[in-house]
């Protein structure tokens, strides 16, 4: 049968490749059920903060830059961490990387809450605190990435894809919704004090899960030469780096996050309680999108599938910058979110099955510079923008841009939308 193009036939192949299955099937392993659990109470705490801190620094400064600054605070440790936090989870037992650092964003975190109790914090105070908490994330993420293929066998891992990234997307949804109403009339001390707690869950899972039995990489091998195994690893693998920078490039033009504080005080007019909804918005749209995914497990023409979604994400970004309507921000934040639910799966599946175990912490801690700098820098280069153009031409730039991004990527790496998906079938 001839595979058809258009938008339309791309859905029709997705959704009736594979006939629909549980969605919550990787659930039903004991270990990753623990670990889902812990790490959706830690990130709710987390995406509370995200709002907390963004609201934070535009009310103690009123400036789009000061925005942007947040993401640069975030994305500087993270470049300069993420190729040791690679290393160190191929070397080291991951379980005690992720305890470890759990213990060191509680004491962060916490100290930020008793700060800005006693009124003693300023935007520097949060940008220093942002940047240490990215210093842990860039140790723990290649450890904590590292440790899913070990929680279901492997025919699952798409599923156990598609559940993670529901759950990420699921604090998404509720701690920004729960954080707007608690800014409102308690202010963000709260939040960061819930988000400092939140880390518990995740020592206590580790203590849980039994041992993961990882293959560690030699250690006999200098440091400096063990990272560049892991660069040459990326380097010569095109499925592998392209859907990096196919990453990359779709958050970092179209990081419109940053500025819905702008969009919810001075050009939507909805105060705390609609910045939390906006922020939510996106997360609907992934969440309705994972379930979908998660019940269909493996389906072809997974390139195409992906470079529709990414080109959809950016379709929903242009429209929400031009959007002047409350409920329709609301919708067109929902598209973004599903267009970015289905890349994210296809993505991460092809990268976690392509790598071998001893590579997989450095080939995760590579591809963070690419998932967190691109919305970093994203933010940055939005806040700056819109600080000269205005926040709405700031967001539509965005996404013309990603789409614009997806169409070289193409002609870079022609194999990317032929991708099927067999690659990955044991």
């Amino acid at each position: 049968m001839k595979i058809r193009t258009s938008g339309i036939d791309l859905c029709y192949t997705y959704f009736l490749m594979k006939s629909i299955n549980s969605p919550f099937t990787a659930l039903q392993f004991r270990d990753f059920k623990i670990y889902w659990w812990a790490m959706i109470i830690s990130r709710i705490g987390s995406e509370m903060q995200v709002v907390a801190v963004n609201w934070h620094v535009y009310l103690l400064t009123g400036s789009a830059v000061s925005l942007g600054i947040i993401g640069l605070s975030r994305f500087i440790p993270v470049l300069f961490a993420a190729p040791f936090g690679g290393l160190i989870a191929d070397r080291v037992d991951r379980k005690k990387i992720i305890i470890t650092t759990s213990f060191l964003m509680i004491i962060i975190t916490g100290s930020l809450s008793y700060l800005t109790y006693h009124g003693q914090v300023n935007q520097f105070i949060i940008y220093l605190v942002i940047g240490l908490i990215s210093l842990c994330s860039a140790l723990e993420t290649p450890a904590r990435q590292s440790t899913v293929p070990h929680l279901v066998p492997k025919k699952y891992f798409m599923n156990a894809t598609s559940l993670t990234v529901i759950m990420w997307q699921s604090a998404v949804l509720i701690g920004p919704a729960i954080a707007g109403f608690i800014i409102a009339y308690f202010g963000v001390a709260p939040i960061y004090l819930f988000n400092a707690c939140t880390f518990i869950a995740m020592i206590i899972a580790m203590l849980m899960i039994t041992p993961l039995g990882q293959i560690k990489a030699d250690s006999s091998i200098h440091y400096l030469q063990s990272i560049k195994e892991g660069l040459n690893f990326v380097r010569t693998t095109p499925m592998i780096y392209s859907t990096m920078l196919l990453d990359f490039f779709a958050t970092f033009f179209a990081s419109a996050t940053v500025l819905l504080p702008i969009f919810a005080l001075d050009i939507l007019h909805v105060g705390p309680k609609g910045l939390g909804l906006l922020y939510a918005a996106p997360a609907l749209g992934a969440i309705v999108a994972g379930l979908i995914t998660s019940s269909i497990g493996h389906f072809k023409n997974q390139g195409k599938i992906l470079i529709f979604a990414v080109c959809f994400f950016g379709l929903g970004t242009i429209l929400f910058g031009l959007s002047k309507n409350f409920y329709f921000s609301l919708f067109f934040l929902t598209l973004i979110g599903m267009g970015d639910m289905i890349s994210t799966v296809i993505r991460n599946t092809i990268r976690q099955m392509s790598t071998p175990d001893y590579l997989r912490g450095r080939m995760v801690s590579i591809n963070m510079i690419f998932f967190m700098g691109g919305p970093q820098l994203g933010e940055a280069e939005a806040g700056f923008l819109a600080a000269a153009v205005g926040a709405p031409l700031s967001v539509v730039f965005g996404g013309v841009t990603t789409i614009v991004a997806v169409y070289f990527l193409i002609k870079l790496v022609p194999r990317l939308i032929r991708y099927q998906g067999d690659e990955i079938i044991t």
